[in-house]
């Protein structure tokens, strides 16, 4: 009986860097999964899709399922991040970006609301503070004349 070293191996890869990989219909059931807990417990998920092998026609593919809903915003931080509603309720694409239009990350956010869309809690603690200062300011000024 011949040893299993001895029985020829030969691995074929696909280049998802130009193709489909095939990952688009199980990120879409992950998503499906994702709004089932949404809705019976409120935990939102967030699917990182440059976590795994994803290629142009998955994407595409993944793009068209989800469709393009009403909302979209885009956030200057870095670089321009663009969060897009999908056509399906609480299914979040956003798209981090380099200041040269690179792509940094790829998400899907299933939630009420993108996390990234959401006030920070340390920046909630300075709101007051902020808001004080500027009324003061606005009080020091000469009042607007019609």
């Amino acid at each position: 009986m011949p040893a299993l070293s001895s029985i020829p191996v030969r691995v074929q890869t696909m280049p998802c860097g130009t193709t489909d990989c095939g990952n688009a219909v199980p990120i879409l059931h992950e998503v499906r999964h994702a709004l089932e807990r949404l809705i019976a417990t409120g935990e939102g998920t967030q699917i990182d899709l440059n976590a795994i092998p994803f290629g142009p026609e998955d994407e595409a593919h993944l793009l068209a399922v989800l469709g393009v809903g009403e909302v979209r915003a885009t956030i200057d931080a870095l670089g321009p991040t663009h969060v897009q509603e999908t056509a399906i309720p609480g299914v979040w694409l956003i798209d981090y970006r380099i200041t040269e239009d690179q792509r940094l990350a790829l998400h899907l956010d299933i939630g009420d609301i993108p996390e990234i869309l959401r006030t920070q809690r340390q920046d909630l603690d300075t709101a007051l503070t902020t808001l004080d200062a500027r009324l003061t300011s606005a009080q020091d000024r000469a009042p607007f004349e019609y």
